[in-house]
């Protein structure tokens, strides 16, 4: 009889739960960000044909360099500066453990997305959360840099426009925040900025401290593909070329993703599209809110949701859950990702009926 004792697991996993996404049948589903709009058939057909021409016997191009050269010709950027991943998820936890050492502060901001605080769990990394103002939301540029600089902080995350918020922080803002902490890693998450204004692509050349993070599961509408990428100054992307796996990204979402941007000018009216449903959505809430007491607040929308405070958020999702319509519950809060115009009318309609 063995004298060993059983294997357990390590402290920072015993009490870490599986993610858990909204379980259920959903007619309607708005909890998650994604684009209520599907590729048309011809641009399926184009991927079809793509993924017939894969030497599947052959692993992927490690660099996804005719990926990456169109990434840069849509976004107007230097292929040298961008660096693809399996979803921007992957990029942030190579950055969280490669760009940091045990002991280092990483800051974020908070409420934001949830994922930066995930990755800074297992690293040894001291994690200091920033709460926004309570009522704006707003980020606050220079509490990020005084809290930074008293802190000697290593890595600063935040997305912008910010996911749940739905408010984007101005590019000078941003810039300033890269521009007073030289000494520290400044990653912009840009998941949402395909629909506002203020990106900081443009001068990822320009800054050695800042990297910017772009997906495909928003604008593009390719969540299924799993595809993200890191828009970095050569030394930075260089750097996360080599902390990366070698094969990170499978031929098939490089081939459907190099599709994709051969089409600009439909990825342009997509985006057109989702912005017109979110003004959409955001006017009818407003009116919605002016007329229910248990709405308690709408906000301004950036990104394609609109989040809005209710006197039972919790109860007011369940009883939408039950209903057959997912929405995301966050606190006080729901977030409600823009539809198609049937999906938000009917939204509305439930709200209406179950708000007082």
């Amino acid at each position: 009889m063995s004298d060993q004792t059983a294997y357990e697991l390590p402290e920072k996993l015993k009490n870490l739960a599986p993610y858990a996404p909204l379980e259920g049948l959903f007619n309607i589903r708005l909890d998650a960000n994604e684009s209520f709009l599907s590729p048309p058939p011809e641009l399926l057909s184009e991927f079809a044909k793509a993924i017939c021409s894969i030497d599947f016997n052959r692993y992927p191009d490690p660099y996804c360099t005719e990926l990456c050269e169109a990434f840069a010709g849509f976004f107007s950027v230097a292929p040298s500066h961008v660096v693809a991943g399996n979803g921007s998820d992957e990029l942030i936890g190579l950055i969280v453990n490669w760009f940091t050492n045990p002991g280092d502060v990483m800051i974020t901001v908070s409420p934001d997305f949830s994922m930066y605080a995930f990755y800074a769990q297992p690293c040894g990394v001291r994690h200091i959360a920033l709460d926004k103002d309570a009522f704006s939301l707003e980020l606050d540029a220079d509490k990020l840099i005084q809290t930074a600089r008293e802190n000697n902080a290593r890595l600063v995350m935040f997305s912008n426009p910010c996911n749940p918020t739905s408010l984007c922080a101005s590019q000078d803002a941003v810039r300033r925040v890269v521009e007073a902490l030289p000494g520290c890693l400044v990653v912009v998450d840009e998941a949402y900025m395909d629909f506002a204004e203020g990106s900081l692509l443009s001068k990822t050349g320009t800054y050695r401290n800042m990297i910017v993070l772009k997906t495909f599961s928003k604008a593009f509408g390719m969540a299924a593909i799993r595809l993200g990428f890191a828009v970095a100054h050569p030394t930075l992307a260089i750097a996360l070329k080599a902390a990366k796996s070698p094969y990170n990204v499978n031929t098939m979402t490089q081939a459907v993703g190099c599709v994709l941007l051969s089409h600009p000018d439909y990825i342009k009216s997509c985006i057109e599209d989702i912005k017109r449903s979110r003004d959409d959505l955001h006017s009818r809430l407003c009116t919605l809110a002016a007329a229910k007491d248990d709405i308690l607040g709408v906000w301004n929308t950036q990104a394609n949701f609109v989040l809005l405070r209710l006197s039972d958020a919790r109860e007011t999702a369940g009883r939408m859950a039950a209903r057959g319509v997912a929405v995301r519950n966050l606190g006080d809060y729901l977030r409600v990702s823009a539809g198609g115009p049937p999906e938000n009318r009917a939204v509305i309609r439930l709200l209406d009926e179950i708000l007082h």
